[in-house]
C-alpha cells in the first residue's frame, strides 16, 4: 500500500525490453536507502518488485501484462518517474490509500498555468468515471490529488496543482497528450463490490 506522496524523482538509466517482458533500471539515490530485494516501490504509480539494488540505483522486472495497461510502455532512457516505497503502520496518511494497480491510463487534454497553481484536465477511461467524485481523491501517476472537476459528457477530470507538487513530481514534465497512469479510490470500488453482493441477495 502507498499513500499518493511522491519521495522521490527517479530517473529510468537503463531499459531492456523483450516480447514478454522488460526491465527496469531507475536511479533513485534516497529510495535505496530503505529499500531491500523484493520491496515493493510505487513507479508512476504502478507497484514493482526490487529484484536487484546498487549504491544509487534499483533494477525491477515489468511483465507484458503491467507495460499493456499502464503508462510505463512509453517509458524512455531518460524518463524521470514518481517514486515511493510501500507504507509502514508508523506513517502519516498524508495523500490516500493507492494500491499501486493502475485502473487505465488517461491523457492530458489541457494544461494552464495560473497564478498561484496549474490546472490539469485529464480525459480519463469510460469506464472508471462512474468511481471519481467531486472534492475525491485520485492517483495520478501515482500522485495522491484531490479531483476538481468532472466532465461526464467528455470523461474529463479537472485537478489543479500547486508549485510544490510540480517541483517534487514528474507532472511538470508532461504535456498536452501525454498518457498518464490512473488508479481510482478502492474505497469506491468496495462500494460497488459490497452493492452488487446486496442486491443478488435481495
Amino acid at each position: 500500500m502507498f499513500t499518493g506522496l511522491v519521495s522521490e524523482l527517479g530517473e529510468v538509466i537503463a531499459l531492456v525490453q523483450s516480447a514478454d517482458s522488460a526491465v527496469i533500471t531507475i536511479k533513485s539515490p534516497e529510495t535505496v536507502r530503505d529499500l531491500a530485494i523484493g520491496g515493493s516501490v510505487s513507479v508512476n504509480g504502478t507497484c514493482l518488485t526490487a529484484v536487484e539494488i546498487g549504491e544509487d540505483y534499483f533494477v525491477a522486472d515489468v511483465m507484458i501484462q503491467t507495460l499493456n495497461l499502464t503508462s510505463l510502455s512509453s517509458l524512455i532512457v531518460g524518463s524521470f518517474v514518481n517514486l515511493e516505497l510501500a507504507a509502514t503502520l508508523n506513517m502519516r496518511m498524508g495523500g490516500h490509500i493507492v494500491q499501486g494497480h493502475v485502473d487505465g491510463v488517461g491523457t492530458v487534454r489541457e494544461i494552464s498555468p495560473e497564478v498561484k497553481w496549474t490546472k490539469f484536465v485529464i480525459e480519463i477511461p469510460a469506464p472508471l468515471s462512474k468511481y471519481i467524485v467531486n472534492q475525491g481523491s485520485i492517483a495520478l501517476d501515482g500522485v495522491s490529488l484531490t479531483v476538481g472537476t468532472i466532465d461526464d459528457q467528455n470523461n474529463f477530470v479537472t485537478v489543479w496543482l500547486i508549485p510544490e507538487t510540480l517541483a517534487k513530481t514528474n507532472l511538470s514534465r508532461l504535456h498536452v497528450g501525454s498518457p498518464i497512469n490512473i488508479e481510482v479510490d478502492v474505497l469506491a470500488k468496495y462500494v460497488e463490490r459490497l452493492m452488487e453482493k446486496k442486491s443478488t441477495h435481495e
